[in-house]
C-alpha cells in the first residue's frame, strides 16, 4: 500500500492512498461476517441463515462501508508514518472512488505548520534596571500616610488636585437635564477619575458655595447609549471643600497599620525596599522575557492554522471558566453581570491565542535547530519540584503529569534560557 501526500495552504493538505487486493478482500469478508450476525429471516435464528440467502439481505454498498471502517485508520497510520506527518487536528475522511475491486482514499490533513526561524541570538534587548531608590520607598510611606489621613474641611482657599469637594450637580444636554446626571452632597476627590474626563479639572479654582457651568464630552463608549460622544452641560455649585490631613510618618503610623512583624518605621521602610525590589525584578524579567519573544516571533515566518488557534482558544475559555467556579461565579452568571456574550469573550481570548501558539511553534523550531535534549535526571528532578511545590506525593504528581510533558516544558525553557542568555550582548 503506498500513499501520496501534498500540502495545499495554510499546513493543510491531502493524503491518498489506495486499498486494494486481498487486504481489501478481507476486509469487505470481515465487513460481511460482522453485519450477517444481525440479519434475521423467517425459520433461522439472528445470524445463523445461510451465507447465500443472507447476502440477498445485505447491500454491497453496506459491505463496502463497514469495510472502510476496517481498514480507514491502519492506511491513515501507514501514510502519516511514510511521510513523517505531524497531525494538530483530527483529520477528514473522503473517498476518491470505492468499488469490490478497491478503495480510494483522501485525508484531509492539518500538519504542524514549518518555522522559518529568522535571528534569535544576541538580539539587542537589555534587562531593565530593578534598583530601588529612597525616593520609591518615601512614595511608599506616603501611600501609607494617605490610607490613614484624615479629611478635614478647608476653611479658606480653592479646590485643588487631591481635595475632596462635597458638590450639587445637575447635567444637562441640549438645555434638557437628563437622567441619572444629578446629584446632591456628593463628594469628589479631584484626579480619581471617577467622573467624565474634563469635569473634575473644571473644578480646580472653586471656592465654597461657588456656582459654575461646565462643559463635557461624554466618551463614545459610553454606557448610555443616547449620551455617548454627546456633549453636555453640568452646573455645579461646590458646598464644601476637605482636604487631606497626613498623620506622621513615625512609629505610631506603622503600629495603627497593625503590619505582621512590622512594628516600627525603619523595619516598614525595609520590608518595603525588599518587595519592591521582588516587584521591580519580576517586571523587569517579565518585560525583558515578552520584548525577546516578540523580536524573535518577529524575525521568524511562520502560517498558524486556524484549528490550532482555535484548539488553543477552547482550552484559555475552559480555564476561565474552571477559575471562575473557584472563586464561586457560574460562567452564566458572569456573562448576565458583565453583559458579555460568549463570543465576544472567545474572540478576545484567540487574539492571545494567536500569540502564544505562535510563540510555541518558534520554541519548538530553536529547540530543534539548537538539537536541545532533555535527561530522565532533569524530568525526575524537575518531578520532585512540582512535588515540592504542591506538597504532594511524588508518586501522584507522576500519575498527573507525564514523562513526555515535563520533557516537553523543560525543552521550551531551555530554548527561551539560550534566547536570554544571548540577549543584549
Amino acid at each position: 500500500m503506498s500513499s501520496k501526500w501534498e500540502l495545499k495552504e495554510h499546513s493543510v493538505g491531502e493524503l491518498t492512498t489506495t486499498v486494494s487486493g486481498d487486504t481489501w478482500k478481507k476486509a469487505q469478508n470481515k465487513a460481511f461476517k460482522k453485519l450477517a450476525k444481525n440479519v434475521e429471516l423467517p425459520g433461522f435464528r439472528k445470524g445463523q441463515a445461510p451465507e447465500s440467502l443472507i447476502k440477498k439481505h445485505i447491500s454491497t454498498q453496506s459491505i463496502l462501508m463497514e469495510a472502510v471502517e476496517e481498514v480507514a485508520g491502519k492506511a491513515l497510520m501507514d501514510g502519516v508514518e511514510e511521510h513523517d506527518l505531524q497531525l494538530v487536528a483530527r483529520p477528514q475522511l473522503d473517498f476518491d472512488g470505492i468499488d469490490e475491486e478497491k478503495v480510494d482514499f483522501k485525508f484531509i490533513i492539518t500538519v504542524k505548520p514549518e518555522v522559518t526561524l529568522g535571528e534569535y541570538k544576541n538580539l539587542d534587548v537589555k534587562k531593565a534596571d530593578a534598583s530601588v531608590t529612597d525616593e520609591d520607598v518615601a512614595a511608599e510611606v506616603t501611600r501609607l500616610q494617605e490610607r490613614y489621613a484624615e479629611l478635614v474641611v478647608k476653611e479658606d482657599g480653592a479646590v485643588e488636585e487631591k481635595d475632596t469637594a462635597v458638590i450639587d450637580f445637575e447635567g444637562f444636554k441640549d438645555g434638557v437635564a437628563f437622567e441619572g446626571g444629578k446629584g446632591e452632597n456628593y463628594p469628589l476627590e479631584i484626579g480619581s477619575g471617577s467622573f467624565i474626563p474634563g469635569f473634575e479639572e473644571q473644578l480646580i479654582g472653586m471656592k465654597a458655595e461657588e456656582t459654575r457651568e461646565i462643559k463635557v464630552t461624554f466618551p463614545e463608549n459610553y454606557q448610555a447609549a443616547d449620551l455617548a460622544g454627546q456633549e453636555a452641560t453640568f452646573k455645579v455649585t461646590v458646598h464644601e471643600i476637605k482636604t487631606k490631613e497626613l498623620p506622621a510618618a513615625d512609629d505610631e503610623l506603622i503600629k495603627q497599620a497593625e503590619m505582621k512583624d512590622i512594628e516600627t518605621l525603619d523595619a516598614f521602610k525595609e520590608h518595603t525596599k525588599e518587595e519592591l525590589k521582588k516587584q521591580k525584578e519580576n517586571k523587569a524579567e517579565e518585560d525583558f522575557t515578552n520584548e525577546l519573544l516578540t523580536k524573535v516571533v518577529d524575525n521568524a515566518s511562520v502560517d498558524v492554522p486556524q484549528v490550532m488557534i482555535d484548539e488553543e482558544t477552547d482550552n484559555m475559555y475552559h480555564d476561565f471558566a474552571q477559575r471562575l467556579q473557584s472563586q464561586g461565579f457560574g460562567l452564566e452568571q458572569y456573562l448576565q453581570i458583565t453583559g458579555m456574550s460568549e463570543e465576544s469573550i472567545r474572540n478576545e481570548m484567540a487574539k492571545d491565542a494567536d500569540k502564544k501558539v505562535t510563540v510555541r511553534l518558534v520554541l519548538e523550531a530553536i529547540a530543534d535547530a539548537e538539537k536541545l535534549e532533555v535527561s530522565e535526571k532533569e524530568i525526575e528532578e524537575e518531578m520532585e519540584s512540582i512535588s515540592k511545590m504542591y506538597n504532594m506525593e511524588i508518586d501522584k504528581i507522576k500519575q498527573m503529569v507525564s514523562n513526555d510533558a515535563v520533557s516537553y516544558d523543560l525543552r521550551m525553557r531551555k530554548a527561551l534560557e539560550l534566547i536570554k542568555e544571548s540577549a543584549g550582548k
